[in-house]
C-alpha cells in the first residue's frame, strides 16, 4: 500500500463548515472565533470583498492532540496551508488534490467522495465535513473495506467539543475492531 503513512487513521477535515462556521447568522461571529479576510485563489465576487472566514484558534491545538494523520480534505486544497493553518497553529500538512469536478451519475454522492476513498488507499479514515449525506454514508460503506467515521458538523456552529471527543472515542475504538 503506498500512502501506509504512520499507522494512525487519517482525519480528512474539511474548511468551511466545520473550521469556518459560514453559516452562522451574518455579522455575528460566533464566540471563540476571531474574523479574517482572505483572498484564495479563485475567490471572486462582484464587489471584489475579501471572503469572510471565521476561525477557533483552538481549533488547531485540538486536531493535533488526536491520534490523526490529519490531511485537509477541501476545496482549499493547498492553499489551506497559507489561509488556514497558520492562523490556527496547525503545521503544513498534506491536502486532497481533487480531480476536476465533472457531474457524478448520483447527484446526490458529494463530489469529493470518489476522490477520498482513493486517497485513503484502503486505510482507516475520519471524514469531517457539513455536507455529508446518506447517499455517502452508503458509498463508502460499499467502496472502502477499512473503518470510517463520516462526521456531519453544522456549519452555523462549526466544530465543538463533543465532535473532538467523538472523533477521539471513535479512534480509540479501532483498537478493538470498531467499524
Amino acid at each position: 500500500m503506498e500512502n501506509e503513512g504512520d499507522g494512525r487513521p487519517l482525519l480528512l477535515l474539511d474548511v468551511d463548515g466545520p473550521l469556518n462556521p459560514y453559516a452562522a447568522a451574518p455579522q455575528r461571529r460566533p464566540a471563540g472565533y476571531s474574523t479574517h479576510r482572505m483572498r484564495p485563489t479563485g475567490w471572486e465576487n462582484p464587489w471584489d470583498k475579501p471572503l469572510r472566514v471565521w476561525l477557533n484558534h483552538g481549533h488547531g491545538a485540538d486536531p493535533l492532540a488526536l491520534p490523526y494523520e490529519l490531511v485537509w480534505a477541501t476545496t482549499w486544497r493547498n492553499e489551506a496551508n497559507d489561509w488556514i493553518g497558520p492562523h490556527l497553529g496547525l503545521p503544513t500538512l498534506p491536502f486532497i488534490d481533487w480531480p476536476p469536478m465533472t457531474p457524478q451519475s448520483n447527484a446526490r454522492l458529494h463530489s469529493k467522495t470518489r476522490a477520498l476513498i482513493a486517497y485513503a488507499e484502503g486505510r482507516p479514515f475520519a471524514w469531517v465535513d457539513d455536507e455529508l449525506g446518506q447517499e455517502d454514508r452508503e458509498w463508502v460503506r460499499e467502496n472502502h473495506d477499512a473503518p470510517t467515521l463520516l462526521h456531519w458538523v453544522d456549519p452555523r456552529l462549526g466544530l465543538l467539543p463533543d465532535d473532538f471527543g467523538a472523533l477521539a472515542k471513535w479512534a480509540a475504538g479501532l483498537g478493538q475492531g470498531a467499524a
